[in-house]
């Protein structure tokens, strides 16, 4: 199996604070999380265990307890998963929140130190919500959001047996590749089944017709064409009774060109040591936005295209 970046990739999951993941077991992450997601839908902060040093961010804006989603959030939606790192202290949540406008979807991502949330990242994605730009076919006014069709298609819910789990290395270094073939340009650097599948804010984005027989799945190089590179990975939570990692960051476009970046979510969930689908919320931000706004904040700035030359 390769294992190039390897340690890059665990020394930055290191980073999230696993001496602090022993003070709150898999039981208490899934207690926490609830109680935050219950004070966001009832717009009251003080209902959760917030630290003093909170930080709260929607989008890559930070936003005061009180405000954002603790306004907007009517309910938790049809679609609900929630997933567990005792290691990392992190728990997470992917689905839909029923707003005014209707169904967001959603990743959350909480820590949990000393049994206090000292953060809260959502990637939020809502229909409308700026696509990336010129050239980008059906995302180039919008970008893709279907919660019909995710509602119908979510995640399985699955306890993989002991003997069958993927370890904590391995879930990572297999996520990782994900985002290596798509830098390199390589699908085959995947470590993937034939046939995973992929959804970007519900829309199927493989599983189409492949002239001469067959069809696309995620390792497919037509997604890759508009990716520059992948910065900013992080990989947050690595739930190995679930068989799900969480990865964020930034999809890169080439310098100077007049395409939007995309900051994702995306939630790989593994079998048998090959990546078997992956469900992704994400959203492109303005081009002077600060993303992802959390650490290592190397690189949380845009790579501007250059000016036009006048004639």
């Amino acid at each position: 199996m390769n294992r190039l970046g390897l340690a890059g990739v665990l020394a930055l999951g290191s980073t999230y604070g696993a001496a602090y993941g022993a003070t709150c077991d898999r039981s208490c992450l899934k207690t926490t999380l609830d109680q935050y997601l219950a004070a966001v839908v009832e717009h009251n902060p003080a209902a959760a265990p917030l630290s003093v040093g909170f930080r709260q961010t929607e989008n890559a804006m930070v936003r005061q307890p009180g405000t954002g989603l603790w306004q907007s959030a009517k309910a938790l939606g049809k679609l609900q998963r929630r997933y567990f790192d005792a290691e990392s202290g992190q728990a997470g949540y992917f689905g839909t929140i029923e707003e005014a406008g209707g169904a967001a979807i959603a990743t959350l991502r909480l820590k949990v130190e000393d049994r206090k949330i000292t953060e809260a990242e959502w990637i939020l994605s809502r229909k409308g919500d700026p696509g990336i730009g010129p050239q980008a076919g059906r995302q180039a006014a919008a970008a893709f959001n279907d919660s019909d069709y995710l509602i119908a298609h979510p995640p399985a819910e699955r306890v993989v047996p002991k003997g069958e789990r993927v370890s904590r290395a391995d879930l990572l270094a297999i996520t990782n590749s994900y985002f290596d073939g798509l830098t390199a340009h390589d699908g085959s650097i995947i470590m993937a089944h034939p046939g995973c599948a992929r959804l970007e804010n519900g829309v199927l984005t493989t599983q189409r017709p492949i002239e001469g027989g067959g069809s696309t799945d995620c390792t497919g190089t037509a997604a890759m064409v508009n990716i520059f590179a992948v910065t900013a990975r992080r990989y947050p939570i690595v739930d190995e009774e679930a068989g799900a990692v969480l990865a964020l960051g930034v999809f890169q476009r080439k310098p100077g060109v007049a395409m939007r970046r995309n900051m994702f979510s995306e939630w790989f969930f593994i079998e048998q040591g090959k990546i078997r689908s992956i469900y992704s919320s994400m959203f492109y931000p303005d081009q002077d936005a600060v993303v992802p706004n959390w650490p290592p904040f190397d690189g949380n700035w845009q790579i501007a295209p250059p000016a036009p030359v006048a004639k």
